[in-house]
């Protein structure tokens, strides 16, 4: 196996355990005679693999080491060595800022990490003297300012860690920072991480100090009263934030590592009923809104500018209440000063790591759009192609695996629930279970029906009744359960929601032997209008999509019941004898020659969602098939 496998390897290895990593978080690298590979910055080590690693000239690296810190600023030795790094990459992205520590260790492979355990120990007030006790062979050192600052002192280290002991340093530990560790093989860097965690576990355990990351489930009652508005009062001016909610743990009281400050900041704002004012004031005292809340006894709520970021703060919070805990074993805590705080928040290298980490702004990005029978044909198709455009899929099914099994394949932090959209009670659960998720819904996309076509002499009430209940009572379950949480963040925000249902042409002219469906899209489209008069004041939007016919789709190409079967079964189509006849026939009905796609349709609800200046409209997308007066 070559030498960028086996780093990848030892990569995903390391970055799919939460032992060791939360949010991608780490770098890797190996070398040979001629050239250092590291992971780019921001890449994930969960995932990466060998043809990710930038490559560079070691003799580039080392000038870096020749930089004269006292003859230049902060900001010129870091634009100094930006320059550097930057002439040193022969192939590849951004290499990450610490490169140069991973050439100052002479080691074939590197493994840079930030697990808990060792972190509670490097953010403790005793770490240093538990760690030669602990680590006699490690080299610790003293907390310096990421960059530049830190890749000259760990150079000066373990160079004289080499001078004294005659061999450098195979485990380097990192004041509130982490840990490196070395070796020429893979198998040395997992025997040590495996005496490292085995050593802190047993230090921990002796201490009686619980090691398990907080955990639980939040007070749902906490969840939708305060869910929902804290979606408004912690987004910036005209923007929009993602609020998870979590079981109650003590938020971080301080800043520990730099992941904490980029991800999560160093504070969070504790509050029996966090509100507007209280979010303003803890502004004014810290310089930005808070993303950690905390409701004692009741939730934790976590925000970010979407699904991913909000889930990244929240797993920084969990990480940063265990570090605290376990660092109780080495005399206490230690947190950075009000000096290294600021250097973090400020530093450019940490803002664009944050960003790549949370991903690049789309057409959508931070949208959360509920799709309810979003496991499969139209309502799958919609999901997917607003998941393209960066949105947060909601996949509401009554089928339960399909909706999750398609949420995994959309991406954006997409998650799959169960609903019955004709059973109310189904459906106010849906609604809780996405605030706890999303905290805030700005689009819902009321999809599932079904459809039983027979002559009104032969069709039996009971497929009367369960067209209307899915296709009727459904919408108006969603709409109303819905737009409370909408109301309220809108209120907050002072911006517009949208719900759009999935009507049909067939809700804009009867349809032949197709009476239930028919009914229940006309009822639908009233629906829409009065629905659009009356939630109008609470800032949400309401209109409807009206599809041609999606022949590819399963509900007209199931071989068992499917529209064509059932359509040539109860004679709609004259003369046709087999279903492609029938589909023949629909598709001559098209002026542009062809079914509707589920892009169409989604193309017609990002113009709804983009287009401020309407509601109660009842938009055709039929290929011409049906046109308005």
């Amino acid at each position: 196996m070559d030498m960028l496998e086996n780093i990848a390897q030892l990569s995903r290895k390391y970055g799919a355990d939460p032992r060791f990593v939360f949010a991608g978080g780490g770098n890797t690298s190996c070398k040979d005679d001629e050239f250092l590979y590291v992971k780019p910055s921001g890449v994930a080590l969960a995932t990466i693999q060998g043809t990710d690693f930038v490559k560079l000239d070691r003799a580039e690296i080392r000038r870096c080491f020749a930089i004269d810190p006292a003859k230049l600023s902060s900001d010129e030795r870091e634009a100094a060595i930006k320059r550097l790094l930057g002439a040193a990459v022969l192939k590849g992205g951004r290499p990450s800022v610490e490169t140069p520590v991973h050439e100052a260790l002479p080691f074939k492979y590197i493994v840079h990490l930030h697990p808990a355990f060792v972190n509670g120990l490097t953010c403790s007030n005793d770490g240093k003297a538990a760690c030669v006790k602990l680590f006699p062979a490690a080299l610790w050192l003293d907390y310096c300012d990421p960059g530049f600052t830190l890749s000259l002192a760990v150079k000066r280290a373990c160079d004289d860690f080499a001078a004294k002991n005659g061999t450098y340093p195979r485990v380097l530990f990192l004041q509130n920072h982490g840990v490196f560790v070395g070796g020429d093989d893979p198998s040395e860097i997992e025997k040590a991480y495996d005496e490292i965690m085995t050593s802190l576990e047993r230090a921990y355990r002796d201490a009686g100090i619980d090691t398990a990351e907080p955990a639980g489930e939040p007070d749902m009652d906490a969840v939708m009263e305060f869910a929902p508005v804290l979606a408004g009062d912690l987004a910036p001016a005209g923007g929009k934030v993602t609020v998870v909610s979590a079981g109650d743990f003590a938020l971080p009281s301080g800043p520990l590592t730099p992941d904490h400050l980029v991800y999560g900041k160093a504070f969070g704002l504790t509050a029996e009923k966090p509100d507007r004012e209280a979010a303003e004031a803890f502004q004014e005292q810290r310089g930005y809104l808070p993303r950690m809340v905390r409701v004692p006894g009741r939730a934790v709520f976590c925000a970010g500018k979407d699904k991913k970021a909000a889930d990244i703060v929240l797993t920084s919070a969990r990480n940063g209440a265990l570090i605290e805990r376990l660092a109780a074993a080495f005399g206490g805590v230690h947190f950075l000063d009000d000096r290294q705080r600021g250097f973090i928040e400020n530093w450019e290298v940490e803002s664009y790591r944050a960003k790549v980490s949370a991903g690049a702004g789309s057409e959508l990005g931070g949208l959360v759009a509920v799709v309810t029978g979003g496991a499969q044909g139209f309502g799958l198709g919609i999901a997917q192609e607003l998941a393209k455009r960066g949105a947060s899929i909601a996949v509401a099914d009554i089928n339960a695996a399909g909706a999750e099994a398609a949420a995994a394949t959309l991406g954006n932090g997409s998650r799959g629930f169960a609903v019955d959209v004709s059973n109310e009670g189904s459906v106010e659960n849906l609604v809780r279970e996405v605030v706890k998720n999303y905290g805030a819904v700005d689009l819902l996309i009321s999809n599932a029906g079904v459809v039983r076509a027979g002559k009104v002499v032969d069709l039996e009430f009971s497929a009367w009744d369960f067209v209307t209940k899915i296709n009727y009572h459904g919408f108006f379950f969603c709409v109303k359960h819905f737009a409370r949480v909408m109301a309220r963040t809108n209120a907050a925000t002072g911006r517009y929601s949208d719900i759009v249902q999935i009507n049909s042409k067939s809700g804009l002219e009867g349809s032949k032997n197709n009476a239930a469906y028919a009914a229940s899209k006309f009822g639908g489209i009233g629906m829409v209008q009065s629905f659009a008069l009356e939630l109008v004041a609470d800032r949400i939007k309401v209109n409807a999509v009206c599809p041609g016919n999606y022949l590819d789709g399963p509900l007209w190409s199931d071989p068992v019941r499917g529209l064509f079967v059932q359509y040539l079964n109860a004679g709609k189509v004259p003369g046709a004898k087999t279903v492609d006849d029938v589909r023949r026939y629909y598709e001559s009905k098209v002026p542009m020659n062809r079914g509707c796609l589920p892009v169409d349709v989604a193309r017609a609800i990002v113009y709804i969602v983009q287009q401020q200046y309407e509601t109660g409209q009842a938009l055709p997308v039929t290929g011409g098939q049906v046109m308005m007066n």
